[in-house]
């Protein structure tokens, strides 16, 4: 296995961890800015206000996007282990 293999495949990784895990964390911020606009406006400033609304949320996303997390995954582990044998000379 060559080092332009080695980088591919790492590079592969990172870009699928990083669109899997992105509809959770976009929304999470999402909800940590309204949530901070909400606290600005009535000055309330508890800090526990913004855990239990961001983890609801990340709930929600994984229960909406999981099956297209799952299918992004699995399509990427599928192409993984079906090349195994290219990357062995």
């Amino acid at each position: 296995m060559t080092q332009e293999t080695v980088i591919y495949i790492a590079k592969e990784a990172l870009s699928v961890a990083l669109l899997v895990s992105a509809p959770a964390l976009v929304l999470s911020m999402v909800v940590g800015v309204i949530i901070s606009i909400f606290q600005a406006t009535t000055q309330i400033q508890e800090q526990t206000l913004t855990f239990v609304p961001k983890i609801i949320a990340v709930m929600v996303s994984m229960v909406i996007f999981g099956p297209w997390m799952l299918n992004i995954i699995t399509q990427f582990t599928y192409n993984l282990f079906s090349s195994i044998p290219n990357f062995i000379y």
